[in-house]
């Protein structure tokens, strides 16, 4: 048999989750709503992803939004998805859920003859199943006859190719017709009907996974003891016991009469603050050992800390730890029984498991205000329009090549905002211009602004900043930044800071780095640092030390212009190119001043003015390289 490509591939429910984001109140109560990937079988295969492990999810989405979601946020994640099939016929499954008190989330699954639930044996397909070492097989699908036929199929092909089967229990009455609409949270009502479904299964598993309730509703007893040792007189899977706050026990052999007798991982004490989803993100970190061979304790250790990062946060699969943050966590603890609290880790967790990647970057900027008021004069109503000509001239250079951006205003380039190519990196300012100490522009709410924003759009603050500030002003100024970085963080959006070092005092080969180093001492943490050429490359060494020494899952450095020649820039760039955190630039007024001047003043036309920014900004783009 070939070697696997994959780890595992889970099988069975996919869902857009709605989380209501005020948390304490009713469902009845809820105002607004997070979405995220939801349904046991999604959740495991983004756990397992960001855990490091090859994944893949099969399913069934709606030919929609939803589904169209789904498929796109899972390719985010690193899953694969070409075991997800596409329904015309129905809809992507929802479920809204609240937070109305500590381990109560009220919930409603909105399943009602949904897509996954259509699962059937032809969306098995026998190589794709041969291709992974494991599959998750889950509870639910054995619910309607299509759907467990489909997991049946899965199963013997696994097992006849010497793969491993996995079951996680993953008990929800609802879903079984056991309770009604409004009782989306029950976890265990007996049924003699659903154990006679599930019982069978477990004589084919490698791996049985489930709580105390589940685990009595897979055996069909009343009594726990009873319950694991019914398993076990059918089946020689691993089992393991899901206990919530006391971790977890871990059964490899006979079933002893006492509970305890198994093997313990480490536990983590902390506080719950939503249960939903805790056991997915505890079954991706078991997995995560598992499959790879470790000892069942240090699997088990690994489960129960992605469990703890679960219930201490909102939302399900967004939540769920990446490798370097569960790594970090085991090697260093944390101070906070919130671990949603806890700086490092937010960083660790934001900075890991990004929405897209960007290892090159050039950008038009646009984002100007008064300079481009200054040139429009009189006829400042057309600055809308030709910011639209800055987009199309960019959008004709990158002719869809992936690795270009866009700076533009909320001022005056809403109507250009429209018109970027999906593809393009968008960041928009908020500072107002030329304001020295920092101020924004419009609102000192930042956070009321970026609710509006789409999720990929970053936020870029300009702050005139050096280090060796006599006067004071960097105080009042680090306030401002620090409220743009949080509220960015707290809203989930990308931000950038620039700071031009040489526009209020004296600069040599450690000023930017200084600087730097300061407002990282400071607690900032920017995704992006919009920065000036540098006069030496020991200057972008002494940048680079500073960057890789305080964040080094920073995304990068891209390069301003400040009006500078094109010969000009070219030099810095060729200066720049030796240093390992700068991954493109950000260039405006030399792509679009002389344009501007002539088409404002009625001397170059729509066509031309796209020309002649299409011309400066693609050779800018030459000159970086690719």
């Amino acid at each position: 048999m070939p070697e696997a490509k994959l780890d595992v591939i889970t099988i069975g429910r996919s869902s857009v989750d709605l989380y209501g984001q005020q948390i304490g109140s009713r469902l009845e109560d809820i105002g607004s709503f997070a979405k995220s990937v939801g349904g046991c079988p999604a959740n495991i295969a983004v756990g397992t992803a960001r855990l490091g492990l090859k994944s893949a999810l099969i399913t069934r989405v709606g030919a929609e939004q939803m589904g169209g979601f789904i498929k796109e946020q899972l390719g985010r994640e690193g899953v694969d998805t070409s075991g997800i099939a596409t329904d015309d016929k129905r809809l992507t499954a929802l479920v809204l859920l609240a937070v109305e008190a500590e381990g109560v989330s009220p919930m409603i699954f909105v399943r009602t003859d949904c897509a996954d639930m259509a699962l059937d044996e032809a969306d098995i397909d026998a190589d794709f199943i041969r291709s992974a070492s494991a599959i998750v097989v889950t509870g639910t699908h054995f619910s309607t006859p299509n759907a467990e036929a489909a997991q049946l199929k899965a199963i013997r092909i696994a097992k006849a190719a010497g793969r491993k089967v996995v079951f996680d229990i993953d008990y929800r009455p609802n879903l079984w017709g056991l309770a009604g609409h409004a009782a989306g949270f029950e976890r265990y009502v007996k049924s003699d009907y659903v154990s006679a479904k599930m019982r069978p299964v477990l004589a084919d598993c490698d791996l049985i996974v489930g709580t105390e309730e589940e685990v009595l509703v897979a055996a069909g007893e009343s009594d726990l003891l009873e319950a694991l040792k019914a398993i076990r007189a059918v089946s020689d899977a691993t089992v393991v016991l899901k206990r919530g706050a006391k971790g977890c026990i871990v059964y490899d052999g006979p079933i002893g009469d006492d509970l305890e007798q198994g093997i313990v991982g480490q536990g983590f004490p902390i506080e719950i603050y939503n249960v939903l989803g805790a056991g997915d993100a505890f079954m991706s970190g078991f997995l995560r050992g598992w499959l790879k061979g470790e000892s069942h304790q240090t699997s088990a250790t690994w489960a129960n800390a992605c469990g703890a990062f679960a219930v201490s946060r909102l939302l399900c699969a967004p939540e769920y730890p990446s490798w370097t943050e569960l790594d970090y966590f085991l090697k260093h603890g944390s101070k906070f029984k919130a671990l949603r609290r806890d700086e490092t880790l937010n960083h660790l967790h934001w900075a890991t498991t990004r929405r897209q990647h960007w290892p090159r970057l050039t950008a038009f900027a646009i984002d100007h205000r008064k300079q481009i008021e200054d040139i429009a004069g009189a006829r400042s109503d057309r600055i809308p329009a030709f910011k639209v000509l800055a987009v199309k001239a960019a959008a004709q250079v990158a002719n869809g090549r992936p690795g270009f951006g866009m700076l533009l205003d909320d001022k005056w380039g809403r109507d250009a905002l429209f018109e970027v190519p999906k593809s393009f990196w968008i960041a928009r300012p908020v500072e107002l211009p030329g304001s020295i100490p920092l101020e924004f522009e419009f609102s000192q709410d930042i956070g009321s602004r970026l609710v509006d924003w789409p999720v990929d759009h970053a936020l870029k603050v300009l702050c005139f900043w050096h280090p060796d500030d006599p006067s004071g002003i960097n105080a009042g100024q680090l306030e401002k930044l620090r409220a743009a970085h949080d509220a960015c963080r707290k809203v989930g959006r990308d931000i950038l800071i620039e700071i031009i070092p040489s526009k209020v005092g004296p600069v040599d080969d450690t000023t930017t780095a200084r600087a730097l180093g300061q407002l990282y001492a400071a607690g900032l943490k920017p995704d992006w640092w919009k920065l000036e050429s540098q006069p030496s490359a020991a200057a972008w060494e002494a940048v680079d030390t500073a960057i890789e020494a305080n964040d080094p899952l920073c995304r990068g450095v891209v390069l301003l212009g400040l009006d500078a020649p094109q010969d000009e820039l070219a030099r810095g760039f060729a200066i720049a190119r030796s240093a390992r955190t700068v991954r493109g630039f950000a260039v405006g007024r030399t792509i679009f001043g002389e344009a501007a001047k002539a088409w404002f003043a009625g001397a170059m036309t729509d066509e031309q003015a796209i020309a002649d920014m299409a011309a400066r900004f693609s050779a800018l783009v030459g000159i970086w390289g690719e």
